[in-house]
């Protein structure tokens, strides 16, 4: 399988590697990175978090980048194509470390990642699924020009989460106006 690889100005996104895994592990033992994402996870919880969205990769041709800071060569954040079975619609998610937040990194790399989704994969549209109290990912997403589309249920054993959609087509992704 081809693994693709996608660079931007500072960053470089890529298939997870094991030698992401530290950085991965302390991105979910983080309880304000995990805040929306579930919560914190020990670190065998993150190493089978990890091999999922890995694997996802092989099964389906697409998954989650590693995000690479060009500058120090350090692993800062995940960000990627995610279609889980019994997912609301495709969507483009993101994750970056605490440390490296509010440096514009989740938007550089899903601008990268929904241009990927669209012109590679050829989605039609995509999804952010964002807990309705996460305002730094809502404002992601409007960086992004998606908009709120409403509440969404995920699948077993997300049901009880409380979920809201935000996404755009690939016509209004092409015809936005980027900075």
């Amino acid at each position: 399988m081809e693994r693709p690889v996608l660079e931007t100005g500072r960053l470089i996104l890529r298939p997870p590697e094991a030698q992401d895994f530290d950085a991965w592990a302390e991105f979910c033992a983080d309880p304000a990175s995990m805040r929306w994402l579930g919560g914190e996870l020990p670190r065998p919880a993150a190493w089978r978090n990890m091999l999922t969205m890995s694997g996802a990769w092989v099964l389906q041709g697409f998954g989650y980048f590693s995000v690479i800071e060009k500058a120090s060569g350090e692993w800062v954040g995940r960000v990627g194509p995610w279609f889980p079975e019994a997912w609301p619609a495709p969507e483009v998610g993101w994750g970056i470390l605490r440390s490296r937040t509010g440096r514009g990194y989740a938007v550089e790399a899903a601008t990268a990642v929904m241009d990927f989704a669209f012109d590679v994969l050829g989605w039609e549209r995509t999804i952010h699924i964002i807990h309705p109290e996460n305002t730094p990912s809502q404002g992601v997403a409007r960086r992004l020009g998606s908009g709120l589309l409403g509440p969404v249920s995920l699948p077993a054993p997300l049901e009880s989460w409380p979920a809201e959609a935000w996404g755009q087509t690939r016509e209004a992704w092409r015809s936005r106006v980027r900075p």
